[in-house]
């Protein structure tokens, strides 16, 4: 390796700390910011609930398609350019999306914002392999979802407070701005993770070549799939822990903000703790204590919607619920990703495509019973979650792991 190339690791290694995990902003950024604003855009651009609603459908499938196309491509031709054409994307569409004035517009922006904020999720994971092994990356990846865990919690709050002073275009003006302050710290500070020898050569038929190698490892496959299962639960968790909590229990906004914001810093520190443990203790048995976790709070939710149970017990349901997919969250990732340091980004688009369109099938199904029953949440989640531990059981339990246990190449310390 060239001494440019050595200094290059370097500096990724100092900057991804701040910069990768800056980037995970995105997805939850997007999808929470406005929700307050949602009924105002719908009122102006004339729209029925129904499709003002997909306003937020469309973002999560661009999520999810973003991160299938961007990984591949940074395979092949690095991260950094991928990473900054994503990021200059998603402050165009934000732009497009303040200027909409048709509801066809807004959603069609919408979609096209969520491919571009896609970028930024699967370069995260995908570089954070690049730089990080052995301990270092799990401790990278459990970093990963504790952000994620924090820019749930603000985005809704940070909507909320920008609601009183602006409109729902001024929200998507501000992710605009919060897209063009992250455009410079990149271009300041991002150097390419993934140096010229290290990536894929070939075209499209090496692109499919990749996903079949990936698709034929049982455990890539069994740490995908439980990941996909459980984000099922969790999206489901955010699609109907607003109606349990206020329609069903009577709690007021901020009584449910603060329910939610428990949630959410139990998210952070869960996920925080996991990579600690997966660390320390065992990666196989980190990632079957999260299922077990979400086991028991999908089940605590069945329990509620057959019989009539106190509030507390739902809450700390819902606590365990999402506690468990943040356990499960840095050591299924490491799993996924430890053993293809030549395709990370494609073995992280697949990951992250799985998490969100899991996600996007499962959340309308709480509402199948209406906004009153709790019944649909707790079945959705409980099978959900039987299906997680499922797929890891038969295809994701012999993984060997050894690159996790290769030497370290980095610090995440």
């Amino acid at each position: 390796m060239t001494a440019s190339a050595l200094t290059q690791r370097t500096g990724s290694r100092r900057a991804l700390p701040t910069l990768l995990l800056l980037l995970t902003v995105f997805g939850p950024i997007s999808m929470d910011l406005y929700l307050p604003a949602l009924p105002a855009l719908t009122a102006e651009l004339d729209a029925v609930t129904s499709v003002a609603q997909l306003t937020v459908t469309a973002c999560l499938i661009g999520l999810a398609a973003g991160q299938l196309i961007a990984g591949p491509l940074s395979d092949r031709f690095g991260r950094r350019g991928i990473l900054l054409v994503g990021i200059a994307a998603y402050i165009l569409m934000s732009a497009v999306c303040a200027l909409s004035p048709t509801v066809e517009l807004l959603i069609a922006a919408r979609f096209v914002q969520g491919l571009a904020g896609g970028v930024g999720i699967v370069i995260s994971q995908a570089a954070g392999r690049d730089v990080y092994t052995g301990g270092a990356l799990i401790r990278f990846y459990g970093r990963l979802t504790v952000v994620g865990g924090l820019a749930a919690i603000i985005g809704p709050l940070l909507g909320g407070l920008l609601d009183a002073v602006t409109d729902w275009r001024g929200l998507f003006v501000f992710l605009a701005a919060i897209g063009a302050a992250i455009l410079v710290v990149t271009l300041r500070m991002f150097p390419e993770t993934l140096a010229p020898e290290e990536r894929t050569a070939g075209g499209f038929a090496h692109t499919v070549a990749d996903f079949r190698t990936l698709l034929r490892d049982r455990a890539f496959v069994g740490a995908v799939l439980n990941q996909g299962f459980l984000y099922a639960a969790l999206f489901a968790y955010l699609a109907g822990s607003t109606f349990v909590l206020q329609d069903v229990y009577g709690l007021s906004p901020l009584g449910y903000a603060l329910a939610f914001g428990l949630n959410s810093a139990g998210f952070m520190t869960l996920g925080h703790l996991a990579g600690r443990s997966a660390e320390r203790w065992s990666i196989p048995g980190t990632l079957t204590a999260g299922v077990l976790t979400s086991g028991v709070g999908a089940i605590g939710l069945l329990v509620a919607g057959l019989t009539a149970l106190p509030l507390w017990v739902v809450i700390v349901s819902l606590f365990l619920l999402a506690g468990g997919v943040a356990i499960s969250s840095p050591p299924a990732t490491t799993l996924a990703l430890a053993d293809y340091p030549r395709m990370a980004g494609t073995a992280s688009s697949l990951l992250g495509m799985v998490r969100f369109g899991f996600g996007g099938i499962a959340a309308p199904l709480v509402g199948v019973a209406g906004a009153l029953s709790i019944l649909p949440l707790g079945i959705v989640t409980t099978v959900s979650v039987l299906l997680a531990g499922a797929s890891f059981l038969i295809l994701a339990r012999g993984r060997t792991a050894s690159a996790v246990r290769s030497p370290q190449v980095g610090s995440a310390s």
